[in-house]
Parts: structure tokens; C-alpha cells; sequence
């Protein structure tokens, strides 16, 4: 069997974060190796952790969390998604010799395909 999706669950609005806790931890595929309610341990986390996927908030839609170019130039194998709940958008970043992005469709379906997309972004 493959190796499951590791995935860090980080800097939601409580509800959302139990939101997307409860889309992903019965995924046989998925497993949560930590959920971070403070920003400052974010980095800290990763770190420790070596996800593969980082779900985090997006608090200004069209402007990348500066985070995020800090953690996939540390991390440039993991990949972010950011939600904006209260805009009902999301943006998922990932890092070969640049910093990507791709929309992402708001539903449990969209984040789980984002999540399952794993192998298609390595190497860019």
C-alpha cells in the first residue's frame, strides 16, 4: 500500500478548521499529522513534521500569505492549500523553480482531489 497524503491542517477559523478535519480523516489516503491553531507554529510544525500538504487560512484573496514563499522555499516539496471561507475561494501553491497556483473548487470534492493530485505536481 502507498504511503498516505500527510497533511498539516493550520490557521483556520475553528469551524473551519473541524470543516476540513471532518472532510479528510476517515480518507484511508489522508492522514493528519498535525493541527496547528497558532500561525507562529506553523513553520515550527512543517518542520517537525515534513508534510505533504499544508491547509492553511488565506486571509487576503489574490495576494499570496508571504508564508508561503517562506515555507516552500524551505519545504519546496510540500504543497499549500489556502482557503478563504468567508470569500468561498481557495488557492492551492506549490514550488518547483517557481511559486504555482491554481484555483480550487470549494467542496469537500475539490479539496480532496487537490489533496489526491500529489504526483501530478512533483518536479513542477
Amino acid at each position: 500500500m502507498a504511503q498516505p497524503i500527510r497533511v498539516v491542517v493550520a490557521n483556520q477559523p475553528r469551524l473551519m478548521r473541524e470543516l476540513v478535519l471532518q472532510t479528510i480523516i476517515e480518507q484511508a489516503d489522508i492522514e493528519i499529522v498535525a493541527e496547528i491553531q497558532n500561525e507562529d507554529e506553523i513553520a515550527q510544525i512543517v518542520d517537525g513534521t515534513h508534510p505533504d500538504f499544508l491547509i492553511m487560512s488565506l486571509d487576503e484573496f489574490n495576494q499570496r500569505p508571504p508564508l508561503c514563499d517562506i515555507l516552500l522555499h524551505r519545504f519546496p516539496e510540500m504543497k499549500i492549500l489556502a482557503l478563504a471561507p468567508e470569500r468561498n475561494s481557495s488557492i492551492f501553491y506549490w514550488a518547483s523553480f517557481d511559486i504555482h497556483e491554481s484555483p480550487v473548487e470549494v467542496s469537500e470534492e475539490g479539496l480532496l482531489s487537490t489533496l489526491r493530485r500529489k504526483s501530478l505536481y512533483v518536479g513542477g
